[in-house]
């Protein structure tokens, strides 16, 4: 009873298969149709040829249908399942009830759906894998794929049907199995055939691959089927290019041009009405346009290499470019940051408060260093140094450097002991180690003195701390006169008593000269409130006026005469002295009293 029942659901699911004819999607249909005609007795190379451009067609027809529709092919569900399971069901039945032929027609049938199965499988790992990030990445992946699909695809058309394929009779299992047998064949060359176009467009599908992420497959695959493109693009991928690249680097051009006249107005709009760089805006704009014109440059080139390269970074080149970057970006923060202190220190008052110009002319030099090496740092690391390493490098080789660097060192703190000291100044007249000049500017490492012969004379800070620095210009009020006025011997003595009381006299009263009467202030109340020292000392006020009879010498008796005057200027110190000098000869002439000169008298005993 039992092998009744299995007898007669056998022959139910046996005309059930039967009746169910396997559905092959339009373009395997078309493939297979290409594969039979082309083993046909009579096809001749013509007509080959011809069939191989159909071919191709088709398969670029496909390949391009794919891209299309890329995320809904790769997240559509298994194929081929329940036609998969219904089939090994059945043939398990009619192995039990000895149908052998019904057997054969089956397992023929699970290995074309395993084949279409394993077909699709394929084509959704290489549309992954067309996500890699280089194309040698790619292309690894992609004999990966193929090497396994053409492995278990084999195991399939091991088995010889030859002794189904002899028997004759109006069987319709066997008819059914025939023609399974004959699809079976000719999908071992279209299997064949897809290998070899996927290795055939391969770069192609990896190149439009790129257009999905950005939406434009459509537009790329539409461009590539028109006629003229077809016939220029073979030209063009000589030198790695297409017609799509092509308009692609012509709209990046458009864009980036575009883009770079939004950056100005932005820039002018709102940046520069940030309320601490608004009055420097002109000047500011001015200073970088040119930057920035190198930089929106240096940004189409690098996109127009990463079009070329089929939207891939090559990490040299992506390492080039970003050091450049980095290199613009400094440059534009340091332009910013000296145009703001140049305007700044330009539009200042002439008196900066207790803000010296060496202090600012240094603190900039030390913002701009700061700048350049955080800037030099940045490049570095673009260019894959490892930081750390050079970091610790330097920690390790710190005491080398130091000693190497020590006169380096010895200046720059010889220039902290400079401004801090306030021993001299940016424009003084100083002497230091016989040389003698006024300061140009005091530097990280040098002092610049321009001497009175106009010669500029470089010299380190660091000698500073170790040589006597006279300052001639750090005083307020008095620049010294001092003379000795010879007399001769035969002036009578009630004479040179009268002259020297008219000279102490002229001088009390001469509007140039310092006297006790004289009125000043200092420059700075606050500066010194704290310090217990004399302010006139510290600041330089003299206003001493001595005049008195100082020595009988050889040739003549001398008076000496000395006073302050009250400019420290040079010009205004040689007029006064010169005012004091002839006013000195007319007391001397009105006292009846001669300048004496080197002479010698001889005597004659006899």
């Amino acid at each position: 009873m039992y092998i009744v029942k299995l007898i007669i659901l056998s022959l139910i699911f046996s005309l059930f298969a039967f009746a169910e004819n396997i559905t092959y999607t339009p373009s395997i249909v078309s493939q297979m149709s290409i594969v039979e005609r082309m083993a046909e007795n009579n096809a001749t190379h013509e007509s080959i040829a011809s069939l191989v451009k159909v071919q191709n067609a088709l398969y670029e027809k496909s390949i391009n249908s794919i891209l299309s529709n890329k995320n809904r092919f790769t997240n559509d569900i298994e194929q081929y399942e329940d036609e998969i399971f219904s089939l090994n069901k059945i043939m398990v039945i009619n192995k039990r009830a000895g149908n052998d032929l019904a057997v054969s027609r089956d397992e023929v049938a699970i290995k074309i759906y395993l084949i279409l199965r394993n077909q699709n499988r394929v084509i959704k790992a290489i549309l992954l894998a067309l996500n890699s990030d280089s194309i040698e990445e790619y292309e690894t992946k992609l004999n990966e794929i193929i090497g396994n699909y053409q492995e278990e695809i084999q195991a399939y058309f091991q088995k010889d049907y030859t002794e189904i394929l002899v028997l004759n009779n109006q069987s319709k299992i066997l008819q059914v199995t025939k023609k399974n047998i004959h699809d079976l064949s000719v999908l071992q060359g279209v299997t064949s055939n897809l290998v070899g176009y996927l290795y055939k467009f391969s770069v192609k599908m990896y190149r439009l691959n790129k257009y999905s992420k950005y939406h434009l497959i459509s537009i790329a695959i539409y461009l590539n089927s028109l006629s003229i493109v077809e016939g220029l693009n073979p030209v063009l991928e000589v030198y790695g290019l297409s017609v799509i690249k092509l308009i692609s680097m012509l709209l990046l051009i458009f864009i980036i041009y575009f883009f770079r006249k939004v950056v100005y107005v932005s820039f002018e709009r709102y940046i520069l009405k940030v309320e601490l760089l608004s009055e420097y805006s002109v000047e500011i704009s001015e200073k970088i346009k040119g930057s920035i014109e190198s930089l929106i440059i240096i940004i189409n080139i690098n996109m127009i290499i990463y079009v070329y390269l089929d939207f891939n970074s090559i990490e040299i080149v992506s390492r080039f470019f970003n050091i450049l970057y980095g290199f613009f970006l400094t440059l534009l923060f340091y332009k910013i940051v000296n145009t703001v202190a140049k305007i700044k220190l330009s539009t200042a008052p002439s008196e900066k408060g207790n803000i010296k110009n060496d202090l600012v002319n240094v603190g900039i030099k030390i913002i701009n260093f700061s700048i350049l090496l955080i800037g030099l740092l940045i490049m570095l690391f673009y260019a894959g140094v490892n930081l750390t390493a050079v970091l610790s490098g330097l920690g390790i080789g710190g005491f080398a450097v130091a000693f190497a660097a020590k006169d380096t060192i010895s200046n720059f703190f010889g220039t902290l002991s400079i401004l801090f000291s306030d021993v001299f100044s940016q424009g003084d007249w100083i002497e230091i180690d016989g040389h003698q000049g006024v300061v140009v500017e005091i530097g990280l490492r040098v002092t610049t003195i321009r001497t009175f012969d106009n010669a500029l004379i470089a010299i380190p800070n660091g000698i500073f701390a170790s040589k006597d620095v006279k300052n001639w210009d750090k005083r307020i009020l008095g620049r010294r006169i001092k003379m000795h006025i010879g007399v001769k011997y035969d002036s009578k003595s009630k004479d040179i008593k009268n002259a020297i009381e008219e000279i102490r006299v002229m001088l009390d009263k001469h509007p140039s000269i310092a006297t006790k009467a004289t009125q000043y202030s200092h420059h700075n109340e606050r500066t010194h409130t704290a310090k217990l020292v004399s302010k006139d000392d510290l600041e330089g006020v003299k206003n001493n006026l001595l005049v008195y009879l100082d020595e009988f010498s050889d040739s003549s008796i001398n008076i000496l005469v000395y006073c302050f005057s009250k400019s420290v200027k040079w010009a205004e110190w040689l007029e006064t002295k010169e005012d004091v000098m002839h006013k000195i000869m007319a007391i001397l002439e009105t006292n009846n009293l001669e300048f004496a000169f080197p002479s010698l008298s001889i005597y004659n005993e006899k």
